[in-house]
């Protein structure tokens, strides 16, 4: 269904707004699709992965959290590095949404930038548009407790809800049975257990699996970085591709804001081959479905509306959705079990 799209493309940085055309360019091409890239006037979904400031500007929120005692790994969700990035980002996403109201109004509006559920809960009072946050937690989690287990993914259905980057696995099956004792058999594994120290820990004390990668869960549940010797124990050393460190994600951006662009002027060269498959990210399937295709199943950050009892009315939940072209329908899913429910609610509350 995207085949023919006309793509827009937006951003106040002339050159890094280059780029991006040039590389849609280049898949529609390798793809040989008629799409178009163009203008925002008429179209049917807006995605949005907006950073207010550079590197340097979200190096602020982490220093004076430090400066504090909070010593944050990423700082872009929550805490008082996440909630100082929301001040900054609010406001030019509620611009953002004003300008999709008056362009078009039909569209649906799927957000990737941080902090998600502030953002989302903010475009989802402030707006009619149809707003999802999407991330690709859940199907990252999902496709690593596969691993684990030694399924393939296709043959894993689950049930997850809880709020952005903190949500449970409610079930977990391997065609139709329950999957979770052989996660709890793969966790004593060593190799296993140190890949999430943080998130195992987590499970094995509280009997469900949480999304997002230990680092980030480290900074949300504060007892595992509250002292020095803790950091250094579950939050430094033999965990996964984001273990916890300080301000590890905003080091990496450092280091892109001097390789960038070598690295897209590389991509863009004729030599390097252009993989088309499709990815883990969910808003391809969305806009197709949106544009006429089959019903799809994914998760997604919406307002809730009593989906999950035992979290405040109105706040940011992620629930599992069905997207059709009448736009987001968001399940039911009832209590969380109290565990989980409770550790949430503090984070909601900084929300």
């Amino acid at each position: 269904m995207l085949a023919d799209a006309t793509l827009a493309l937006t951003d106040i940085d002339a050159k890094r707004l280059g780029f991006a055309q040039q590389s849609a360019e280049r898949m529609v091409q390798a793809g040989k699709c008629p799409a178009k890239v163009e203008a925002l006037a008429g179209a049917d979904a807006v995605l949005c992965t907006i950073l207010v400031g550079d590197a340097e500007v979200w190096g602020h929120d982490t220093e004076f959290a430090l400066k504090y005692g909070v010593d944050v790994n990423i700082g872009d969700t929550r805490d008082p590095s996440g909630s100082s990035r929301a001040l900054r980002a609010i406001p030019v996403m509620l611009d953002i949404i004003k300008d999709v109201e008056r362009l078009c109004p039909d569209a649906i509006f799927l957000n990737y930038a941080n902090p998600m559920a502030m953002l989302c809960r903010a475009l989802q009072r402030e707006s009619f548009v149809r707003v999802s946050g999407l991330c690709r937690s859940v199907q990252g989690t999902a496709m690593m407790l596969a691993r684990w287990i030694g399924a393939p993914f296709k043959e894993i259905t689950d049930t997850c809800a809880g709020i952005n980057h903190q949500a449970w696995y409610l079930k977990f099956e391997w065609n139709g049975e329950d999957a979770y004792p052989l996660i709890r058999e793969a966790v004593k594994r060593p190799e296993i257990y140190n890949e999430e120290i943080v998130r195992n820990k987590m499970f094995l004390h509280l009997g469900y699996y949480v999304t997002e990668s230990s680092g980030h869960n480290s900074e949300y549940n504060w007892w595992f970085r509250k002292r020095p010797d803790l950091i250094e124990k579950y939050c430094t050393h033999g965990t996964g591709w984001n273990p916890g460190v300080h301000a590890f994600i905003l080091n990496e951006y450092r280091e892109k804001e001097h390789t960038w662009k070598n690295e897209v002027k590389e991509w863009l060269s004729e030599e390097t081959p252009v993989s088309l498959e499709r990815g883990p990210e969910y808003a391809a399937p969305i806009i197709n479905v949106w544009r006429g295709g089959e019903i799809y199943h994914c998760n997604g950050n919406v307002a809730n509306t009593g989906l999950i009892p035992n979290l405040p009315e109105g706040a940011c939940a992620k629930v599992p959705l069905f997207v059709d072209k009448a736009g987001f329908h968001p399940v039911h899913v009832g209590p969380l079990p109290p565990q989980c429910a409770i550790v949430i609610n503090v984070n909601l509350m900084i929300e």
